[in-house]
């Protein structure tokens, strides 16, 4: 008696599908399953069948899909891959910064918008008003900052280093106006705009 070939072994011919050879693998895997030599023929047939048309695909003879693969190459795509998080900031840092919303941004925003055109008026006859109006400043910063978490030494501080920031930027700022002749021969007011901005800025973003 000739020995079966691999599509007999299956139940199947050389025209059947992919699909159709794949049922009946499946099929006769599971009925045989307490057999392992049976089994073991099954997997065997199934391979050359694979092999097969992989070859007759490599000579452009037959057109196989591509998700053909032997049983031990399969490889298990997960439904829902990882997502990588696209904040990749260190910890400590995210400790520090917030999301605000466009009202508290717009709230801060309009306080120091104030203080900052009052500064500019009085800047021109009434000088003495700066100090007032940056001392309003550093505890309107230090209100934002502490409703956020209520950590009044955290928001204390971080408002001293806003100020001394500020001064520092306000400063070179101003040297870089005279150097233009735009600063009227003055600091007070590129500095006190400068110091609210960025205290706008801490009490927008930071917390």
């Amino acid at each position: 008696m000739n020995e079966q070939t691999p599509y007999e072994k299956l139940g199947v011919t050389e025209a059947s599908s992919f699909e159709e050879i794949q049922e009946a693998k499946n099929r006769l895997t599971q009925q045989y399953r307490d057999d392992s030599k049976v089994v073991e023929g099954i997997e065997t047939a199934y391979d050359s069948i694979i092999m097969e048309r992989l070859r007759m695909r490599q000579e452009g003879r037959i057109k196989v899909p591509e998700r053909i693969r032997f049983p031990e190459r399969n490889v298990q795509v997960s439904a829902n891959p990882p997502t990588i998080s696209p904040n990749n900031s260190p910890q400590w840092l995210q400790r520090f910064i917030d999301t605000p919303s466009s009202k508290d941004i717009l709230i801060s925003g309009g306080v120091f918008a104030i203080l900052s055109g009052i500064a500019g008026f009085s800047s021109i006859g009434q000088p003495s008003l700066a100090p007032l109006l940056l001392s309003l400043g550093f505890f309107a910063n230090i209100y934002f900052l502490n409703r956020k978490e209520q950590r009044f030494g955290r928001a204390f501080l971080m408002t001293l280093v806003g100020l001394f920031i500020g001064v520092g930027l306000g400063i070179g700022l101003a040297q870089l106006l005279q150097i233009s002749n735009l600063a009227g021969g003055t600091t007070q007011l590129p500095v006190s705009l400068t110091i609210f901005f960025v205290f706008w800025v801490i009490s927008s973003f930071l917390r």
